[in-house]
């Protein structure tokens, strides 16, 4: 038992352990109907009138929620070794992502694959593929010279979603998505509405035969199909150049001299592709949204980039430079985080805050309500990216902010994720000004098992 939970039968404690505060059943079972219909506004409300920590039934299921930094420092951090992700949000995921690092739920296997697949993500890795992001991202951007001139509106959802998908296989394969690739991207698409549905309702299990289940099974044999496809295209041909392919495929675990099986390989694969072009698509589409939300904020953007590029394509040592870009990027993850929920499974007791937290209870933790706390954020809904100035991070609590996780489990991908967005908004801003179109309604969310912008967004592109 852990020094933390030690403390549950201490008889020198001053101050014994509570319960969690519980909704109660009317609220519960009107719960279960809101987070059908909206979700984020059941949460939001139910922060606010329960505070930052309170037992629920999410989806139906006894769940314990934390909002508080120091709630979330506590689990994902000071005693992670008794939380893992042995609960109902990545027992789903692992129908899609297997065993793979994102939702295993912990322990040595978990542990082994860290240490084998860390070293593929370092800095200096990351470093080897900022040139593909910049060239790929270069296309786009002649692709929408001729809209731009014309003053149109373009898709950026689908534009960019597409773009991260062709950075991630450059990055991993040192290829181009073709036809495949675009239908693995509508695959996967559908497969996050079905977890989504069954995330907010987990009726029927996902192994029942149904309609719907019929088809995620299906969507689950052509996503793997496509990795398939990729591994032995690449196993059949040399590469000149670096790729992650490669590292991963010879990489080992400095413990136990052993590497990644194939399957794990392809599971592996499978999550960084999905994890690499998802998040970021969003990511890139909601800072886009906000640019064009906000013309004073865009045209610091401007001048920033025109200052520091003078006209030149972006490199990795120029990043540190664009210091009003990363912070635009940096409020739009706060408001718009991606990766916006996460759950964890108490192998033991424990007791967060003073409230007492049973072996096997599920613990949940929502980033979109975590990223709104009016006590670390003031006026919360406010898009002001000079809340990341040196500054005013100083005066947070250093876990008030983690749109990539925090602890042995933080995003391994962070820092190719956030080169990656530096890259793309710095060189949207040298090309573009862009606008909402006339009468255009503000875009909602989709809290799918990643946070879409919901109908997508479409923007007015005008060359500078």
């Amino acid at each position: 038992m852990s020094t933390v939970s030690a403390r549950l039968d201490s008889p020198e404690g001053k101050n014994p352990p509570q319960p969690v505060p519980r909704l109660s059943l009317r609220e519960n079972l009107v719960g279960l109907a809101e987070m059908r219909r909206d979700q984020l506004a059941f949460l939001v409300r139910s922060v606010r009138t329960h505070g930052d920590i309170f037992h629920m039934r999410l989806g139906g299921l006894p769940t314990v929620m934390v909002n508080h930094p120091d709630y979330l420092q506590h689990v994902l951090v000071d005693n992670h070794q008794n939380y893992d992700k042995d609960n109902f949000l990545y027992r789903a995921t692992r129908t899609v992502l297997r065993e793979g690092l994102i939702a295993n739920k912990g322990g040595e296997p978990w542990r082994r694959h860290r240490r084998i697949m860390q070293p593929s993500f370092s800095r200096s890795s990351v470093a080897d593929f900022t040139t593909n992001i910049s060239d790929l991202t270069g296309g786009l951007l002649r692709q929408w010279e001729e809209p731009a001139g014309r003053g149109a509106v373009v898709d950026v959802t689908t534009e960019v979603a597409n773009l991260a998908l062709r950075i991630v296989l450059r990055a991993l394969f040192g290829v181009d998505a073709d036809d495949r690739g675009r239908r693995f991207e509508r695959d996967f698409l559908e497969v996050n509405a079905i977890a989504g549905d069954f995330f907010r309702f987990p009726f029927p299990p996902l192994s029942w035969y149904s309609p719907s289940r019929n088809r995620l099974r299906q969507l689950i044999r052509e996503m793997d199909g496509f990795i398939a496809y990729l591994i032995d295209a690449r196993l059949a041909r040399e590469s000149e150049k670096p790729d992650l392919f490669t590292l991963l495929l010879n990489a080992m675990d400095e413990e136990t001299g052993t590497g990644l099986t194939h399957e794990q390989l392809a599971n592996e694969i499978l999550a960084m592709i999905i994890a690499g072009y998802e998040t970021s698509s969003n990511s890139i589409s909601w800072i886009f949204y906000q640019l064009a939300a906000y013309p004073d904020i865009q045209r610091r953007v401007h001048d920033e980039v025109d200052s520091v590029l003078d006209g030149r394509v972006p490199t990795l040592d120029d990043l540190p430079r664009l210091t009003y870009t990363r912070m635009v990027i940096d409020e739009t993850l706060r408001l718009f985080t991606p990766a916006w929920q996460t759950m964890r499974h108490a192998v033991d007791d424990d007791v967060i805050g003073g409230y007492r937290i049973p072996r096997g209870t599920d613990v949940y933790l929502n980033l979109f309500t975590f990223h709104r706390h009016p006590d670390f954020w003031p006026d919360p809904a406010r898009f002001d990216p000079e809340r990341f100035t040196p500054e005013e991070i100083a005066r947070r609590p250093r876990h008030v902010y983690q749109p990539f996780g925090s602890g042995p489990r933080h995003c391994l991908g962070k820092h190719f994720a956030l080169t990656e967005l530096h890259i793309i908004t710095a060189m949207l801003a040298q090309a573009f000004h862009i606008t909402r179109p006339e009468g255009q309604a503000p875009v909602g969310f989709a809290p799918l098992i990643t946070l879409h912008p919901k109908g997508g967004i479409h923007l007015r592109l005008h060359r500078r």
